[in-house]
């Protein structure tokens, strides 16, 4: 046979096969369809701030919660009516209960950062500044912690695994407050879980965060948020103590075991200088 005849032969054997196959493959785009668009980015606000002669309010939020609308949109929701009450609340009492006319406005200040976040995980770290009159402002830090894949919020039940015994986490976090506690207040009285004035708190009644590790993409650790008048005097001030993952690594939900990897860039008392 030919050289030309063969290349006829294959020609139309192709032509063939494609016809055949023709009802198996996916259409073809039009010309000029666009690609499917990428999640729009959240349009929800990052900050808010507002002054009466009465209170002054400030929201701040991180640029990382643009890329969770949901949660960004609940978020910001929740921290508008918490300081339109606010706001409500210090103008009643200040025009109703009267006051120095030289005591400053009340204060209210909210502030989101992120703390960590892994590939199904993001952690948000949340300060709440109040000034109300009285002797001093008060500052509660507490944590938010969002499964991106499944949006929703999740609390330290869903992080561990359903039953585990948190004992060894309990006493961890115990031991190194004390430790924080010495350094801060060298005379000051170790504290336990069954103190009667000051009392190591249980990991289940304590906010936390996620700690940053030396593993890209991965959690080192959990960063358990400890208010003042918890462990001492309101002048000791509150604390961040940082628990390395080989504490609690076997205590994990399987579903969030993978999220965890490598060590905590620092343990221990990690408290923001002041």
């Amino acid at each position: 046979m030919t050289t030309a005849r063969l290349l006829t032969v294959a020609v139309a054997a192709t032509a063939l096969l494609a016809a055949c196959n023709r009802d198996r493959e996916p259409a073809a785009p039009k010309a000029g369809t666009p690609a499917p668009a990428a999640q729009p980015a959240s349009t929800t606000p990052t900050a808010y701030e507002s002054k009466t002669p009465w209170a002054e309010v400030k929201l701040a939020m991180p640029a990382v919660l643009k890329t969770q609308p949901d949660l960004h949109s609940q978020l910001y929701a929740e921290e508008m009516r918490t300081l339109r009450q606010f706001m409500e609340g210090a103008q009643g009492e200040r025009t109703e209960a009267g006051g120095p006319e030289d005591m400053p406005p009340y204060a209210k200040e909210i502030t989101l950062t992120g703390a960590a976040e892994t590939g199904t995980l993001l952690s948000l770290k949340r300060v709440d500044f109040d000034y109300s009159g009285g002797a001093h402002p008060n500052t509660l830090t507490s944590g938010i912690l969002w499964d991106k894949t499944t949006k929703r919020r999740l609390t330290g039940a869903d992080l561990f695994a359903k039953g585990a015994d948190l004992t060894v986490l309990d006493q961890a976090l115990c031991s190194a407050l004390n430790t924080a506690k010495k350094v801060r207040s060298p005379d000051s009285a170790s504290v336990t879980l069954t103190g009667s004035d000051w009392s190591c708190p249980r990991v289940t009644d304590t906010p936390f965060v996620l700690t940053p590790g030396n593993t890209p993409g991965k959690a080192g650790g959990l960063t358990f948020l400890v208010g003042p008048y918890q462990i001492g005097p309101y002048a000791e001030g509150a604390y961040e103590i940082a628990i390395p993952l080989s504490i609690f690594r076997q205590l994990l939900a399987p579903a969030y075991a993978p999220e965890f990897a490598g060590l905590p860039v620092k343990t221990g008392d990690i408290t923001p200088t002041r």
